[in-house]
């Protein structure tokens, strides 16, 4: 199990580790001797390491003195007073229903910054596992260029595929292509004219500029320009709207125009660009007609044909009666095929989660509130199919502009992300020169390129998946609040620190006992978590946590400067705190890679 397989290799990558096995360890062994047998896992499971301040870990203890029928406080109260005073604690105390564990602050100070210069880049890295994990993530059909809204999606994803790398699992991050559904045949449909054949209400909106050209403008706006007026016009024009079902038909059988392809590719190119301007890139690109072409949706549809639940409508068209699943009723039945046989994407997606399946040990889909009935869907086809196997949905809310309102791409009321990163630039170039007068304007450029792009990701990274965000500017690029550049700017500080001292690079001495002020022993702790907190997120993809510890690190480390002379102090303080200086800015910088925000040395 994963709690085992950490305390397998205690003390050599985890600060906190030993302490947390000492604790799990004795509480265990006191509950079985009143007759109460709880599993480590579970113990550790339950151990609180973060209990508001009041102390480093914490123990509640409701469950185990419900099963003893015994007052809860009577029970914390014997732990405590019973609990030995080894393992690195140097206090236990209980306070009503609770334990509460003070861990020996020496002995955590000179393991916690012997173990950040020792593993440097690796420090907050787990060991290696040999699960293999997948993280589907964006998969944005190829019809135009980013909006806000759907790049919270590659946000998330890439940031969690970044964190379970660093917890020790290998990861791949894969980006499924939909190439045969009726969006992308839109795309086609409309671009197999030459513009001036375009319908008129069309061309009026969206005919190029004069002078522009795929050649001269970023292919995802120039095949995606026309998109939101098609979907508008298609609604209102029945014979195009047969057009272009004809047209997916044909693509959805095999037989796609000839351009359609190269289109597909050069519009997702272009999304590709927008997405590595916040450090999204991708391991591997599932193309959906590649599912279809090497049998995989055939063997699916002829399981599905065999299902409990499939029957056969009037027009030869393949189903399935989901209304056994809690579905909707107006979806209860799922359609496997059109009369004509040809597959539909809830049919493609089976068997493209079917192949991931075979291939990793966990997947991973980060998916939009707005899909969570294809994610229902999903897991009804496959229990109709007998397959056990599920993957783990992580779900998030929309973001809305400040104007306000859902941001729609068919609806043309989308703020992209090249414009979004643009006005970014823009607005971290004018905040970088208030503070750096004295720098070259290819430096400031440099500069606000990767303070913009920091902190999108962290903005909308920092909130819960399962709450939306409203994007401000004033929030995002604050060098003061709870942003990217405000980590970034911590990382930056303690690198000038450094340098001024003429300690940039180790040996970094110091003496444990002469951390004794709240503010340096608070740095010390927060440091130690980045291990656990890594962990966590991994475990429970609650992948915010990362930008929560990222902040608080940050203003723990704001504290201790603010507070607390260090250039200036006479030895030993000095080297010491040299020392808790080049650690922190260590945990800082691995912690930015893990959100995928770029380290600065100067701001």
């Amino acid at each position: 199990m994963e709690g085992n397989d950490a305390r397998t290799s205690a003390g050599l990558w985890d600060p906190w580790r030993p302490v947390r096995d000492h604790i799990v360890r004795e509480i265990g062994q006191r509950l079985r001797e009143r007759g109460y047998p709880e599993s480590e896992w579970a113990l550790d499971r339950q151990l609180d390491d973060t209990p508001s301040g009041v102390a480093d870990f914490g123990y509640a203890a409701h469950r185990a003195a419900k099963s003893l029928q015994i007052p809860v406080e009577q029970l914390a109260s014997e732990l405590a007073k019973e609990f030995p005073l080894s393992g690195g604690l140097s206090r236990v105390s209980s306070d009503g229903a609770y334990v509460n564990f003070h861990a020996d602050t020496g002995i955590l100070v000179q393991s916690t910054l012997e173990l950040v210069f020792a593993r440097g880049l690796e420090y907050g890295q787990g060991p290696a596992r040999p699960e293999k994990v997948c993280v589907e993530h964006t998969s944005a059909n190829p019809t135009g260029p980013f909006h806000v809204g759907r790049v919270r999606n590659g946000i998330i994803g890439d940031t969690m595929a970044r964190v379970l790398r660093a917890a020790g699992y290998p990861v791949t991050t894969e980006y499924y292509v939909d190439d045969m559904g009726r969006q992308s045949a839109m795309i086609t449909w409309i671009w197999s004219m030459p513009v001036d054949q375009w319908p008129s209400e069309i061309r009026n909106n969206a005919r190029p500029p004069d002078g522009t050209s795929v050649a001269t403008e970023k292919p995802d706006h120039w095949y995606g320009r026309p998109y939101p007026f098609v979907s508008e016009f298609l609604k209102r024009n029945p014979d195009a709207a047969r057009q272009v079902a004809e047209l997916s038909r044909e693509i959805e059988s095999g037989n796609s125009p000839p351009r359609h392809r190269e289109i597909a590719e050069a519009v997702l190119a272009g999304m590709l660009a927008s997405l590595a301007r916040i450090g999204i890139q991708f391991d591997d690109f599932v193309w959906e007609s590649s599912l279809v072409r090497n049998g995989s949706v055939a063997q699916v549809i002829e399981r599905l044909r065999r299902a409990p639940h499939a029957v056969v409508e009037d027009n030869g068209a393949l189903a399935v009666d989901a209304s056994g699943y809690g579905l909707p009723k107006e979806t209860a039945t799922i359609l496997v095929t059109r009369g004509d046989g040809t597959s539909l994407y809830p049919t493609r997606d089976v068997a493209y989660h079917l192949q991931k399946f075979s291939r990793f040990s966990r997947t991973i889909d980060v998916l939009g509130q707005d899909h969570q009935l294809h994610a229902r869907t999903l897991v009804a086809m496959l229990t109709e199919i007998g397959e056990s196997r599920r993957p783990e949905f992580l779900i998030y809310q929309d973001i809305t502009v400040p104007e306000g309102g859902r941001m729609s791409t068919r609806k043309g009321r989308a703020v992209n992300l090249d414009e979004l990163l643009d006005e970014a630039v823009q607005r971290a170039h004018a905040e970088v020169l208030k503070r750096r007068e004295d720098l070259s304007e290819d430096q400031v450029a440099t500069i606000a390129e990767h303070v913009a792009a920091g902190a999108v990701r962290f903005h909308i990274l920092r909130v819960a998946p399962d709450k939306p965000v409203k994007f401000r500017w004033e929030e995002a690029l604050s060098f003061e609040g709870r942003s990217g550049p405000f980590v970034q700017y911590a990382y930056a500080r303690a690198g000038s620190i450094l340098r001024k001292a003429e300690r940039e690079t180790p040996p970094y001495p110091f003496e444990a006992g002469a951390f004794r002020l709240p503010a340096e022993t608070d740095l010390v702790r927060t440091i130690a978590r980045l291990p656990s907190t890594v962990q966590y997120v991994a475990r429970t993809s609650h992948v915010h946590t990362v930008a929560t510890y990222a902040y608080g690190l940050a203003e723990a480390f704001n504290r201790f400067y603010q507070a607390i002379p260090v250039i200036r102090a006479e030895e030993p303080a000095r080297s010491s705190r040299l020392a808790l200086v080049a650690a922190t800015r260590q945990a800082i910088g691995n912690t930015l890679d893990y959100l995928g925000v770029t380290r600065l040395e100067r701001m």
